[in-house]
């Protein structure tokens, strides 16, 4: 139940700084087909929930729950090793940003496999994270969380993947993932934002107050923008997210 743990902790405000955005919800629901039923499995807030069809969302936390926008579909407290429902029971079972946050994400991706005929999963290649300028330049303490998590290439090698789409982030993302501000490095000095990503969270706080004073001193210099005029020129970057379909 770490994840119960961790965002009935940080999730306070949660739902401000993650919001849906259109350049991804449109391959997520193209991804999810013609399913009429859907089982949204670590549903958070629900932001990449479809809003035309059946859904059930599956949430551990009762914080996440409650920052539920009203029109959401009906939520379920449950974990996903363990889904309160019947084998086969919805078209579809999604996991946006979630399998990281698993207790035994191998369990809970047998019971997407169990109570749906196709899984949608957004996952990320944890190597990649584990890379960001923020992590390499200013919190390396943030690589070891990341590598001991589930990567995309893992997940969709255990879920026999039909396909695995790039999810780039465009520069201007409004869905407040850690690497999200990768071209507005300003936007790392916020607590807000930083309170937004679990990979900033669970790392140890003086590890990143001693990175975001490092930052602000190469902002405040130009060093920076002048080490990084590469991204500076990019309107969109892969920060290494993936979209696995697989059909069991």
């Amino acid at each position: 139940m770490a994840g119960t743990e961790l965002y009935d902790r940080i999730g306070t405000g949660y739902s401000l700084g993650r919001r849906t955005d259109p350049r991804w919800m449109a391959p997520v629901l193209a991804a999810l087909g013609t399913a009429r039923s859907v089982a949204d499995v670590g549903a958070g807030t629900g932001s990449y929930e479809p809003r035309d069809r059946t859904v059930l969302a599956l949430e551990p936390s009762s914080e996440m729950i409650r920052q539920r926008p009203p029109h959401a579909s009906p939520a379920v407290r449950a974990i996903a090793e363990a889904l309160p429902l019947q084998d086969n029971s919805v078209d579809v079972a999604m996991a946006v940003l979630t399998v990281h946050h698993w207790t035994d994400w191998r369990t809970g991706l047998a019971e997407l496999r169990r109570v749906a005929p196709r899984q949608v999963v957004l996952a990320y290649d944890t190597r990649v994270h584990a890379d960001f300028w923020f992590v390499r330049e200013y919190v390396p303490e943030i690589a070891e969380l990341e590598l001991s998590r589930p990567s995309a290439p893992d997940i969709a090698q255990e879920l026999d993947a039909d396909s695995v789409i790039p999810m780039p982030l465009p520069w201007d993302f409004t869905d407040g993932v850690f690497p999200a501000h990768w071209r507005r490095p300003e936007a790392y000095l916020d607590p807000r934002v930083r309170r937004a990503c679990s990979a900033l969270a669970q790392t140890d706080p003086d590890a990143v107050e001693r990175g975001i004073r490092r930052l602000r001193e190469d902002l405040d210099s130009g060093w920076w923008h002048e080490t990084h005029q590469d991204l500076l020129a990019l309107d969109e970057w892969d920060a290494g997210f993936r979209l696995i379909v697989s059909r069991s």
